[in-house]
């Protein structure tokens, strides 16, 4: 027998910020995988930076329906991390609450689902359990996007329109829609020279009409109707803006500006004009531009079935909505797919991360719940 604790220590131990390599967290979770009975299908990629990655999914039992559930194993940096008496990757429990990077978000999930897993080694399953996990949800979804596009038994999944859950944070509510995503990163370029001398390109002069655009562009995301979703809060696409020139001393000109706008399009928005808007604007101030993230949102109607099933296996009575986004953006071809986890989404990504055991004893009996009514 597991127990989703320990795994969630032993998970934790694993340095697995998104800017390193995964593949020795996914290695571990691989040996529980087939621990369990699965039958295992591994894909890997080298990021942008060349880095090593890899995500794993696995099949208990044949044929095909069952349940489907995912999660990923990179974390957030931890350089924040502030609690003197033990490091990010050092778990430590105190007070009922397990510490550590990760075990909100969302390694205590996926040990959650693998303990739950491993009381069924043995017995005979009517449809099949799959357990999905994934690299680089926390910075674009390319794990998520591989097992999508290249996975077999990902292909099986949604062909049987398998019963879907993410697991990520909810407190184990059930969460039928979040938000997407679309992020652009926009680069001036200038000379860099000493400023005295008069023969240096600002780079921030291009930027700044640029940034103006941006600014009206927000202001009519805020107010207007058609960019708001009623059954979101905050119900607006919250544009984020970022900017930085990268220079270090103020008597150099910035041989460049760099500026980022970062979106969250909800169920229904078609989007393509506030891009277009984005990129001609980058364009007329003669802008590099890239498009650096995109993601559609998820979302399933409050009336659905498997909400229904759902709420009734958590005993909660309505389902609700989030703001952030889950790997569960690169699911479409899975449309009953939900979101529902242990731990608060409000302790992932803290300088002091935690989980409430007794959410990780609660979620690890949920998902048993959902693989007694789907599987057996």
């Amino acid at each position: 027998m597991l127990n989703a604790v320990e795994l969630t220590k032993e998970l934790i131990a694993f340095d697995s910020v998104s800017d390193k390599s995964n593949v020795e967290v996914t290695n571990f979770v691989e040996e529980k995988l087939l621990q369990v009975g699965c039958h295992v299908e591994r894909l890997e990629y080298n990021d942008e930076n060349g880095v090593r990655k890899a995500s794993v999914v696995g099949k208990i039992g044949s044929g095909t329906g069952g349940m489907a559930y995912f999660g990923h194993t990179d974390v957030v940096p931890a350089s924040n991390w502030g609690i003197a008496e033990h490091g990010p990757f050092d778990p430590h429990i105190s007070n009922g609450r397990l510490y550590g990077r990760g075990s909100c978000d969302m390694k205590g999930s996926v040990a959650c689902m693998l303990a739950a897993a491993a009381r069924f080694t043995g017995r005979s399953l009517a449809q099949p359990i799959y357990i999905t996990c994934t690299a680089d949800e926390e910075v674009g979804m390319k794990g998520a996007e591989q097992v999508a596009a290249e996975s077999v038994l990902f292909k099986e999944m949604a062909e049987a329109n398998v019963r879907s859950i993410i697991g990520e944070p909810t407190s184990l509510r059930v969460i039928r829609g979040h938000k997407g995503g679309c992020s652009y990163r926009l680069t001036s370029r200038g000379r860099a020279a000493h400023s005295s001398t008069g023969k240096g390109v600002n780079a921030n002069w291009n930027m700044i009409p640029f940034l103006e655009e941006m600014r009206k562009l927000n202001a009519e995301m805020e107010s207007d109707a058609r960019w708001q979703h009623p059954e979101f809060s905050p119900s607006t696409m919250t544009m984020n803006l970022g900017i930085n020139d990268h220079t270090h001393a103020i008597n150099i000109t910035p041989p460049q500006s760099v500026c980022t706008v970062y979106f969250r399009p909800m169920p229904g928005m078609d989007i393509s004009p506030l891009m277009e808007r984005i990129e001609a604007a980058a364009v007329a101030n003669g802008l590099e531009i890239e498009l650096r993230f995109r993601s559609e949102p998820l979302y399933v109607e409050p009336t659905s079935p498997f909400v229904a099933e759902c709420l009734e296996l958590t005993n909660t009575n309505e389902s609700q909505t989030v703001a952030y986004g889950t790997d569960g953006a690169r699911f479409g071809a899975l449309p009953r797919r939900l979101v529902i986890g242990p731990g608060d989404i409000a302790q992932a990504h803290t300088h002091d991360e935690w989980i409430e055991v007794d959410q990780l004893e609660r979620g690890t009996d949920l998902y048993t719940r959902m693989i007694e009514r789907w599987c057996l």
